[in-house]
Formats: C-alpha cells, structure tokens, sequence
C-alpha cells in the first residue's frame, strides 16, 4: 500500500505529461495535414491498440511507459502511396515540419501554464516565509535574522510563500550577488537583512536555506496528528490521525515542534508515547524511521499536524490567491521563470559550477510524487508543472534523437537553404544517443545512491 501511495501518482504523473506532449505534435501535424499513423503511450510491445478516425490511425499503450511517439507518414520509413505523398511529413515545407516538432514541448509548457493560472486563481494554503535559525552559526544570523521574521521581498520582488522564498534565493544564488530580505518582525517593525550568496554551491542534498541557516518558523501548536503516512513508524504502532501526543520518551510534549525534535533526534530508537485519544490514554511505542537530511541521519514517524485554529495557524500559514488576469501573469512568469532557471542549471552542471547529483531519474521523481500528492492536490498539480516545464526543457536542448536535435536541423536548412546532409544526421544520432544513454546513467546513478543513503 505505501508503495502504491508513490507509483499510483507518478505514473498518473507521467501519464499526463506523455499524453500532452504527444498531442502536440498529433494536433499540429493534423492542422498541417500530414498523416499520423501511429500515436502511441510508451515503447515496445503495445498492450493495448486500437484504430479510430477518418486515417484509421492506431492509438496505443505500449508495454515501456517512459515516454511516447506521435508516427507519420514519412518516405523514409516506408513506400507512400502516391495520391498520398503530399501528406508525408518529410514532404512538407521546414516550417511546418518545424511547428511540428515544436509543438510538443509548447505542449508541456502550455500545461504548465494552466495548472499554476488555476491554482493561483482558486487559492493553495501556503506555508509563510516567517524565519526561524538553525543551531549554531550561521550566514543567516551573520545577517541578523531573529526568530520570527516574515520575509516580505527579496531586494524589490515580493515573496508571499515559503517556497517562493526558496525559488527566489535559488536565483540569486545562481548569480552568485548579495541581496537584502526585507522583513516584519514579530514585534511588527520593518527591517532589512543583507546577505552575501558568493561561494553559495547548490547542491540537490542539501536545502539552500537550510545552508544559510535558516528553517521555517513554528508557532507552538499542539502535537495533535493529522494526516499519517501509510506504513509509516506512526501508523505501525496504531497511531491514529487525532490523537495528542502526552508524552514521548518518557517525557511530556507542550508543542509539535517538541515532538519533531524527539523523533528527529531518535533514527531506529524505541520510543515510549502516551497519547490522548476521545478522553482515554494509551500507551504506545513507536520506532521513528532513519531517514538522510542534508547529510544528516534524522527520525521521522510519518505524521502530519493536524489542521490547527487561531492565531498560530494564521502566523504560519496563508491562502494566496489572484484574480484571473493576474493569475494568468503570474502563470507565465511561473513558467518563463522556471524554464529560464532550468537553462541555466544544466548549463553550470556542464560547466562544473552546480553539481550532477542535482539531475534526478524517475525514481526520485517518483518519490516527490508520492509525497506531494499526501500533502494534497495543490501540492501535487505544482508538482505536475514543475516536471511538465523540465520535460519541455529537456526535449529543447539541442541534442539528436530529442525535439531539440529536430530543431537544430531545420534552422541549419533554413539558413543554408537546403537540408542537412543524411550522413551527418546518422553521425547525429548516434553522438544523441549516446550523450541521451549518459544523462539517464548519471541521473538512475543519483536516483540509487540517494535510495541507499535513505
């Protein structure tokens, strides 16, 4: 069951994204009248098959599900009936042979696009970017961050969620600049906090705020469970969603944030709890679960707070909303923002200035999957549009074998004004396939090595 909690998301994921990229190019290929033969949802073997439309074209799930492929009628791959050559795809003109390709990562953005202008239109809760320090020193208490502060803007950009605050500080970092939060204390007054991201690595192991020294801020709430992970430490020992913790290891908790601390600090360790359940007491033990974070093994029990009333909660959290117009703004700039900063990652990956554990494989991707979903659905379409904006990314490079390499081709026969020898898209090929065959090696070697550190 908790591993159908992963797959079942990132396949529907996947799924999805596949079906929109793919369609892309089926519907531009239609527009342009060229005959699609095949469109297909995986590699290999079809599973399932069937034939509909006025072409008769086969729509097929294929036994190998990372991926798809829109197949048209093309004289390379095959005779072409002569009262049919004008709808081959190789007989068409460079630019709608371009629009085609080209539609299919279009097709991921436009997603992409949509689901952040309806979750910014409908509302998403949000953690708010209030600060708390980390132990020890830091660059964020060089700067002058006390517990509390609510970050406002990053020099003249607003920031309203803890996530845009991670966003933006990610940006900055790339440039390697310094940079001033504008902050609201606790106490109310309005302050400013200079930071100097120089030297900052980015690294996918270790949360860059954290780096700074800063977390977010919790307000004492009661260690009351909400949701729990299924098969989790939590739900093994017959925690319930509801119950109070009383005590734990042998101690009594006033706080949620007294509660994380206990079962962070104890990876594999039995831990005695008294728990408050409709008015009786029972006695329980849990095992937190070793987890890595940041480098550090730490306990984690599967629970979430529960949903908590009145001034705590509204210091903690906030619903961000706009209007339509606004949404649809704040959408593109999502996107644009999202693919430019993806850009410019892989760039300082080849480069050397960010490191390769950042690439991720479908086993990591899995992972986010499974855990943006149990936090609900608008953690979950975030998630979408994040991997729906790397998918358009990643099919634009201009690498053989992928949209981008297509792309490449065409532009070189729109310049030269003839198409690019046959000998050197072989040569291509093969130089795609193998740098393609390289990606996914480092990206399943990061995907393993982050299993086996937990």
């Amino acid at each position: 069951m908790n591993l159908l909690n992963y797959l079942i998301p990132f396949a529907a994921a996947l799924g999805l994204l596949i079906l929109v990229h793919e369609l892309g190019h089926y519907l531009v290929a239609r527009w342009c009248g060229v005959k699609v033969l095949r469109f297909s949802i995986g590699f290999g073997k079809p599973l399932l098959a069937w034939r509909a439309g006025r072409d008769r074209t086969e729509w097929a799930l294929a036994a190998f599900p990372l991926g798809g492929y829109v197949k048209m009628l093309d004289e390379r791959e095959g005779e072409v009936a002569a009262q049919e050559l004008h709808r081959a795809f190789n007989r068409q003109s460079v630019y709608r042979r371009f629009a085609i390709v080209a539609a299919g990562p279009l097709a991921n953005f436009l997603l992409a696009i949509v689901l952040y202008w309806a979750l910014f239109v409908g509302g998403v809760e949000e953690l708010r970017p209030r600060l708390a320090l980390v132990d020890g020193p830091s660059i964020a208490a060089s700067a002058g961050v006390r517990d509390g502060d609510l970050v406002t803007a990053v020099d003249a950009e607003k920031v309203h969620s803890w996530q845009e605050l991670r966003w933006v500080l990610l940006r900055h970092a790339l440039d390697a600049r310094r940079i001033t939060l504008q902050v609201t204390t606790l106490e109310g007054e309005v302050a400013q906090r200079h930071f100097d991201l120089a030297g900052i690595a980015i690294d996918a192991d270790e949360d860059l705020v954290v780096r700074l020294g800063m977390r977010p801020w919790r307000a004492p709430i009661a260690p009351r469970v909400g949701d729990l992970v299924a098969g989790g430490a939590a739900a093994r020992a017959g925690v319930q969603s509801g119950d109070l913790f009383l005590e734990l290891g042998g101690e009594a908790l006033d706080s949620w944030g007294e509660l994380v601390e206990r079962v962070r600090a104890a990876p594999g360790v039995p831990l005695s709890a008294l728990i408050e359940r409709d008015g009786a007491r029972i006695a329980l033990s849990v095992v937190p679960d070793a987890a890595s974070e940041n480098g550090e093994t730490v306990g984690r029990i599967g629970v979430a707070v529960a949903r908590s009333t009145g001034e705590g909660a509204e210091a903690m959290f906030a619903v961000v909303r706009y209007g339509p117009l606004q949404g649809f703004a704040k959408a593109l700039q999502q996107t644009w923002e999202t693919s430019v900063l993806s850009l410019r990652m892989i760039g300082r990956m080849f480069t050397g200035e960010v490191s390769w554990k950042n690439l991720s494989g479908p086993v990591t991707i899995a992972d986010y999957a499974g855990q943006t979903a149990q936090l609900g659905w608008g953690q979950y379409l975030k998630f979408v549009a994040l991997i729906s904006i790397s998918l358009g990314v990643l099919n634009l490079l201009p690498i053989p074998v992928l949209d981008g390499g297509h792309l490449m081709y065409y532009t070189v026969e729109i310049i030269k004004g003839g198409p690019v020898p046959e000998r050197v898209m072989e040569i291509g090929q093969q130089i795609g396939l193998v740098l393609l065959a390289l990606l996914m090696a480092f990206a399943f070697y990061n995907d393993i090595s982050r299993l086996l550190s937990g």
